[in-house]
């Protein structure tokens, strides 16, 4: 998943992204249309609840795994399980990992990097497939190259590094410490993360190389800001770097990267402030009239060899609109959301031409025949408002789409609630749209059992087989831990503002 947008608005993050996982930056498993009504079966906090913590910033969900990232959380601990209690290394970030045994939850690890330093954003993005989990830190400052290496010269602030870690039975432990190939300040490398088997990729959304296409020279960094993506595998335990991915049309300031997706041999790659002025799939890429209109690009490998399949751009490109915000991916079906998309549409395939609500939010879903791409549909909220942010997440599992819209403010609770009272501003929703042969609908609107005002419910989405887990990373509730079902008092008291929660929805 990828890094928070609010805090791209303060400067200090690229979302992550996720983002910004998942999901911005993540790879669900499990499948299947949803066949009841979810209703609320958590109510998650950190074991070290603190303000300003942003807890659930990024989420990935597998199974009866859930994984939140905390990127501001605070300890000086490193690796498995330490001390929570000593807040010396400010923003450093931690990682929370909660498991369900016999239908409860329990917070099963507390992680943190073999580095942790105070800045580093450890938790910005995170990817889970079965019991190995991927970490980013975009912040991380080491001036390290590749896998393993010195993690203890800081003289390439905001670099970032990546961290894998494998379970076994309930044992958590860290496997790698990954680095560009090319690793320079301010790079961002860990932006966003997802991972499939043995294979991983990287954003780094602000990584300044002018090459193009595949395994180009990373040396020329005279594209500030155009991004890169990195493909790593593993043998045995053993990671190394397969590819080093960058734009058909690198261009400076393009955020390639800034989300990213991975199902088995094919990559999706989010660069949201792509420039061009072209519609649908493989348009021209070199007519720049449409500022931040946003792309996405397709990656494709056989063997060790990577391709671009793709270049895709919205039905209805318009500048500023963020496509790429974020990305799912499954099989041959990826969604990509436009968070600042303009149009007044509501629901499935509405009229894309009314530009009046601005920042609305959009969602397209793409599906491939062959190596041939085609967009099947044209996603809105069922209550389109300006400002909503609809798609700054979304999450895919089999035919079933979930959609945050962090900045949504009606008051509802629970789900499917009434959408019209929006006397909570950015309390943040989540949508649930099916596919039945081919035919997209919306099966349900989620807000949180303790909803509140700029809460951001929705900043993050993940999905896992028939369950929906949500990140409201500006939660402010100062309770502690797994609360079950959905407790009106879970936000009473809330002492620990922008702590951040996660709530999980099942049928």
């Amino acid at each position: 998943m990828t890094f928070p947008s609010q805090l791209r608005r303060l400067g200090t993050f690229s979302f992550l992204f996720l983002g910004a996982v998942a999901f911005t930056g993540c790879t669900t498993s499990g499948g299947g249309e949803s066949s009841g009504i979810l209703t609320q079966e958590a109510y998650l906090k950190a074991s070290n609840t603190g303000a300003g913590d942003f807890f659930s910033t990024a989420i990935a969900f597998d199974g009866d795994t859930l994984v939140v990232g905390a990127p501001f959380e605070d300890s000086n601990a490193t690796g498995v399980n330490g001390d929570q209690a000593n807040n010396s290394a400010s923003a450093a970030g931690a990682v929370y990992v909660f498991v369900r045994t016999n239908g409860v939850w329990a917070q099963q690890a507390y992680l943190k990097a073999s580095n942790t330093g105070a800045g580093d954003n450890f938790g910005s993005s995170v990817a889970l497939n079965g019991d190995t989990l991927v970490i980013g830190a975009p912040e991380e400052a080491s001036n390290a190259v590749g896998v393993n290496n010195d993690q203890t010269n800081n003289s390439a602030s905001g670099s970032g590094a990546v961290y894998v870690f494998t379970r076994s039975g309930t044992t958590w432990s860290q496997q790698a410490y990954l680095k560009a190939s090319n690793t320079g300040a301010g790079d961002q490398f860990g932006h966003s993360v997802a991972i499939d088997g043995n294979t991983l990729v990287v954003g780094a959304t602000e990584e300044a190389s002018n090459a193009i296409g595949i395994n180009g020279d990373e040396t020329n960094n005279s594209a500030s800001g155009s991004g890169a993506v990195y493909v790593f595998t593993r043998s045995g335990t053993t990671w190394s770097q397969e590819a080093y991915l960058k734009a058909s049309n690198t261009e400076a300031g393009d955020n390639f990267g800034r989300s990213v997706a991975l199902s088995s041999n094919t990559v999706i790659v989010g660069a949201s402030l792509e420039d061009s002025n072209a519609i649908g799939v493989n348009g021209n890429q070199a007519d720049n009239s449409a500022s931040g209109s946003g792309a996405v690009y397709v990656f494709t490998r056989s063997g060790t060899t990577w391709t671009q399949q793709a270049y895709l751009k919205a039905s209805n490109a318009g500048a500023s609109d963020e496509f790429g915000t974020s990305v799912a991916l499954r099989g041959d079906t990826v969604v990509v959301g436009a968070s600042l998309e303009d149009s007044n549409a509501i629901g499935v395939n509405g009229s894309q031409a009314d530009n009046s609500a601005s920042g609305s939010g959009a969602v397209y879903v793409f599906t491939r025949s062959g190596t041939t791409w085609t967009q099947q549909a044209y996603l809105k909220a069922s209550y389109s408002e300006t400002g909503d942010n609809f798609g700054s997440s979304v999450a895919l599992s089999s035919d079933a789409v979930a959609v945050g819209a962090f900045n949504e403010d009606s008051s509802a609770t629970g789900v499917n609630g009434d959408q019209t009272n929006n006397s909570a501003s950015g309390s943040g929703a989540v949508y649930v749209f099916t596919r039945t042969n081919g035919v997209w609908s919306q099966q349900a609107y989620l807000k949180a059992s303790n909803t509140e005002s700029s809460d951001q419910f929705g900043h993050s989405v993940a999905a896992s087989g028939e369950q929906v887990a949500v990140g409201a990373n500006t939660e402010g509730g100062a309770l502690t831990g797994v609360i079950s079902g959905t407790p009106s008092e879970a936000g009473t008291g809330n002492g620990a503002s922008i702590s951040g929660a996660a709530y999980l929805f099942a049928p």
